[in-house]
């Protein structure tokens, strides 16, 4: 028997309701924020407030309950930790051979200045991850080779959080936009064109943000030229290719005019106060250690080409999830009509992005001559050494897919829609909840892109437009969601007790920048109607 979602549980009110719903996040927010625990910690007692809302408040059969928890569980792990682990044990290989101390130098030979490696590596490099793979690599990668330069562990988690904010929405080769489009109807280049002109903006102030957050108005100062070069390359290009082209190559053509002209900067200018580059290696050595980090973008690449990807992907499982496939049913006006919910769990192996990094970390062990038991003990002691934020991943995953298919999350989603003309303001902000629940911008267009479409249809706004606010205001929940903030500190080596630390630091950044991306939707939305079509 198919069980039915219900938005108003409490006495048929959506005000109550929603306040019900969003238990969970209270509890998330207030055990890591004011009680300061551990983030695994954290997302178990959020995960049993979701268990408690779906079962008392939703009455919500404990079977269904259970098997979604579970299939949130299985997501978490596959594919989003998989990627999470093999860029892990791609850095550690680096250190384990030396060959990261050599990267070190060759990136202070180019530049010693903290601040210009944060632009190059948290920013430039980190946005080409995102492009690339999205899921977790960039800040993994990034947040990781920051650590290994010298930057402290929470600084160094905390600048590639922030940076991993406006490539966000055009990550993992346009997946978050194709999920939009695929779910509200619309068509991909017009999504496309308008995260483009909302993100762009925020392109151009964020390295000078990055640079502000690590060394205030006077660090800021002594590389501007930097700062504003990076950004009007980033942001310029992330314009031109999402309105002309689309949202496969936004990221990775913006994030290489980015490093280009970052490089191209480094050559002929040198910021005052900055620390003398380290010593020159020959170029041999620095090729070699470098190698790993190229084949993570040349397997990257080819796992990106269409007859490469049609190819891994016929081994692909796609596996209806016992007892909770097609087992509910969604009501409107969350969606157009009454249908049933799916659950189908896509067992990609060869065509996952943590699977070409993966490859890519296996080719660079044989190239940099590691034995197989060596590389064992290496797998091993990740694995030992990822434990707990895999166990944070599962849950945060748990919690969300329970809260989507119980129906508490479509509460909340609901409640910000009766904000009526304030509607294309907390539309981007709806955004940025799902993103924080869920840790995907993917996840959360495909949680709420039509709920945006329906609500924007009733109040005579451009469905367009408030679709790609869901991503774009989506992008701000990235910094703050727990996955998130798990896959910072095991990259960094950062201690779990400073994890709440780092949840509370993130959080205030997060909130304004998702507020800009809220006026700039309210500016398009009543200011300049018809633009954003």
């Amino acid at each position: 028997m198919i069980w039915q979602q219900v938005y108003a549980p409490i006495a048929n009110s959506l005000g109550w309701s929603a306040l019900a719903a969003a238990l969970p996040v209270f509890v998330l927010l207030f055990v890591l924020g004011v009680w300061r625990v551990p983030a695994w910690k954290a997302s178990l007692a959020g995960l049993a407030a979701a268990l408690a809302t779906a079962l008392f408040v939703y009455h919500m059969p404990a079977g269904l309950a259970a098997s979604a928890t579970l299939y949130g569980a299985a997501f978490g792990l596959f594919p989003i930790g998989w990627i999470v682990y093999w860029a892990i044990v791609l850095y550690n290989l680096t250190v384990e051979t030396g060959q990261f101390e050599i990267i070190k130098s060759s990136v202070g030979h180019l530049t010693g200045d903290q601040r210009l490696q944060a632009l190059l590596i948290a920013f430039a490099f980190g946005a080409f991850l995102e492009g690339a793979t999205g899921f977790g690599t960039p800040v993994a990668i990034a947040a990781s080779m920051l650590a290994g330069l010298g930057f402290p562990p929470f600084r160094a988690a905390a600048i590639c959080l922030l940076a991993n904010t406006a490539p966000v929405a055009f990550g993992a080769i346009g997946i978050p936009l194709v999920t939009l489009a695929g779910i509200t109807g619309l068509p991909l280049s017009s999504l496309s064109a308008n995260v483009g002109r909302v993100c762009a903006p925020l392109s151009l102030f964020i390295p000078a943000y990055l640079v502000l957050v690590l060394g205030g108005w006077r660090g800021l100062a002594g590389v501007n030229p930097a700062a504003i070069s990076c950004s009007v390359a980033f942001a310029c290009t992330q314009f031109l290719v999402s309105n002309v082209v689309g949202p496969y190559l936004s990221d990775i053509l913006s994030s290489f005019i980015a490093m280009a002209a970052l490089v191209m900067l480094c050559r002929v200018w040198k910021p005052k106060g900055a620390l003398p580059g380290c010593a020159t290696e020959t170029t041999r050595k620095v090729l070699r250690a470098w190698m790993p980090y190229l084949l993570l973008v040349i397997f990257v690449g080819l796992w990106g080409i269409a007859p490469v990807k049609h190819l891994l992907g016929l081994a692909t499982l796609h596996i209806a999830w016992p007892e909770l496939h097609n087992q509910i049913l969604r009501m409107a006006p969350v969606v157009q009509k009454a249908s049933p919910y799916p659950a189908m769990f896509t067992f990609d192996f060869f065509a996952a992005s943590g699977s070409a990094c993966m490859f890519a970390t296996i080719a660079a062990a044989a190239f940099l001559r590691v034995s197989p038991a060596r590389f064992f003990r290496l797998l091993t002691a990740t694995g030992r050494q990822l434990f707990f934020p895999m166990v944070t991943i599962a849950a945060v995953l748990a919690l969300a897919f329970l809260m989507n298919y119980s129906g508490s999350t479509a509460t909340m989603g609901l409640a910000f829609a009766a904000t009526a003309k304030l509607f294309p303001f907390f539309s981007a902000l709806l955004g940025w909840l799902g993103v924080f629940l869920t840790g995907s911008d993917t996840a959360s267009n495909a949680l709420f892109g039509n709920l945006q479409v329906v609500t924007a249809n009733r109040l005579g706004l451009n469905p367009v437009l408030m679709a790609a606010a869901n991503s774009s205001g989506g992008v701000m929940g990235k910094m703050v969601s727990l996955q998130s903030i798990a896959v910072a500190a095991a990259a960094t080596g950062m201690p779990a007790s400073d994890e709440p630390k780092l949840f509370r630091f993130t959080l205030r950044h997060s909130l304004f920048l998702a507020f800009i991306i809220a006026l700039i939707v309210s500016i398009y939305a009543y200011c300049l109607p018809g633009w954003e079509s």
